[in-house]
């Protein structure tokens, strides 16, 4: 058989094997790299519980805002002991006591936002029974109503109604930006894998490579057309190829295990990365990624929280710093009597009017302090919220401006790259032919290995510049709607 036969069914021999790797590994695209993540990730089931957190927080505060309906008493209330009773001399006995004295209360309270006040309404029954002289006595009130007004003073219900939304809208957009930080992981564990699959093919197919020139160049030596050096530095590259492909094979595994791990720590799974060979096509202008920042991001309903919570701290210091009185108003209906129908047969009417006041007289010029301090703060909030909304649409405007850009290095690395290996094909063919030496094939083979990398690489730069900034909209443009996600409550 001709020599250059012998090289060409070397070629094909050794690199099949080569390119039937990986046929029973489970094809993984980017997409579902994405959905695995959002779908089973120790991250996803995290932010769905504090997405669930949240729900609930906010069920409770506006179960806050309802009557609340309260049944209470001491049932039984039963004493039998031995009873200090001073004596009209001065002295003192011990009588035996022995009684119960049972009560139940129902009551209906509502707080008030609006003033601040809080609004009762209740109704109790009282029964005293003493064994000792075979006595019972009924007491009750059929009805009870009472009003309680806090004046100059700080009303936080009202400004707990006007923050409490913010803050359950802030987490329901909190939930959806996780989840993007987390496609944005999801997109890096993908490239890492798919780089350091990419990077162990071409190992293989380079160690197949040195392996058959090195035999080939074996093979010129005994024709005579190739010199000892030549044998030696095959040799060595095919050596480098060898101690290239085990260097390759443990980043592939360690970046298929950091995959798994993210994956939720799923059993171990041979994945196959599809190289990503299509870009999405984005209605994409800075006017609407702006607006859809401001309107879907939880920073920004964060910054609307912040400067209430500004307000409401320097609200808090004015009223809790001067003069502050509570007023309390109530009336009802009681009666007493041996008889159960007593308490309920023509009541007598009562009424309460209370006023408690608290007037600061000398302080030392504290609360002059804590009022200053508070608008210092507010101030302070003021200025921090527009530097922070400066910061995010600076940060908007850099990610959209790298997107177009690492859009077009895709497109040229791409181009490179088919360059590049078309020119080791030809590279590798003169060599066989004689016509190239091995330190020149050996640079047109760096050179494609580096022009597939860049592509790669470049890929990876696009698509997590991508859902960078769909996380930092919480937009999709490819299809041009608010990006939702189910999960929690």
């Amino acid at each position: 058989m001709h020599p250059f036969k012998n090289i060409f069914f070397l070629l094909t021999v050794i690199l099949t094997p080569a390119l039937m790797q990986g046929q029973e590994s489970t094809r993984l695209t980017l997409n579902d790299a994405i959905r695995l993540a959002q779908q089973q990730s120790i991250a996803a089931r995290r932010a769905a519980t504090r997405k669930t957190l949240s729900y609930w927080e906010w069920r409770s505060f506006q179960a806050d805002l309802r009557p609340q309906v309260v049944l209470g008493g001491t049932l039984p209330g039963f004493t039998r002991t031995f009873q200090e009773v001073i004596q009209p001399t001065g002295t003192v006995d011990f009588q035996s006591v022995s009684n119960h004295n049972g009560v139940l209360d129902l009551s209906i309270n509502q707080e008030l936002p609006f003033t601040g006040g809080s609004l009762f309404v209740g109704t109790y029954l009282q029964r005293f029974d003493d064994f000792l002289f075979d006595k019972t006595l009924y007491n009750g009130a059929p009805v009870q109503v009472g009003y309680t007004q806090p004046l100059f003073q700080f009303n936080a219900l009202r400004w707990q109604q006007k923050i409490a939304p913010l803050e359950y809208r802030e987490s329901q957009q909190q939930f959806i930006a996780d989840m993007e930080e987390i496609a944005i992981e999801g997109v890096d564990r993908f490239f890492d894998l798919l780089v350091a699959s990419i990077d162990l093919e071409m190992a293989q197919s380079n160690r197949a490579n040195t392996d058959t020139l090195y035999k080939i160049v074996l093979e010129k030596e005994n024709l005579g057309k190739a010199s000892r050096n030549d044998v030696l530095q095959a040799r060595s590259e095919d050596l480098k190829a060898r101690k290239a492909v085990a260097a390759a094979e443990q980043d592939y595994a360690a970046s298929l295990q950091l995959l798994n791990a993210f994956f939720g720590g799923r059993p171990v799974e041979e994945w196959l990365p599809a190289e990503p060979d299509e870009l999405p096509v984005l209605e994409l202008s800075l006017e609407k990624a702006l607006m859809e920042a401001g309107n879907n991001r939880p920073e920004y309903t964060a910054f609307q929280r912040r400067l209430l919570e500004g307000e409401r701290d320097l609200a808090e210091a004015k009223g809790s710093t001067g003069f502050s009185a509570d007023l309390t108003l109530g009336f009802g209906l009681s009666k007493s009597g041996p008889q159960l129908d007593d308490v309920y047969t023509r009541p007598q009417d009562q009424e309460r009017i209370f006023l408690r006041f608290s007037l600061p007289i000398l302080d030392w010029g504290r609360s002059s302090s804590r009022r200053e301090r508070a608008v210092a703060n507010q101030q302070l909030t003021i200025f921090e919220v527009q530097q922070d909304r400066q910061n995010a649409e600076q940060a908007l405007i850099t990610w959209i401006t790298l997107l177009e850009m690492y859009r077009q290095q895709v497109d040229l690395n791409r181009e490179a790259d088919q360059i590049a290996a078309d020119r080791y094909q030809i590279a590798r063919d003169r060599f066989v032919l004689g016509n190239l030496s091995i330190t020149e094939l050996s640079i047109a083979l760096q050179e494609s290995v580096q022009a597939k990398r860049d592509y790669i690489q470049s890929l990876w730069n696009f698509w997590r510049t991508h859902y960078t900034v769909r996380a930092l909209t919480l937009y999709d443009f490819e299809n041009q709607e608010k990006i939702g996600y189910d999960g929690g409550q």
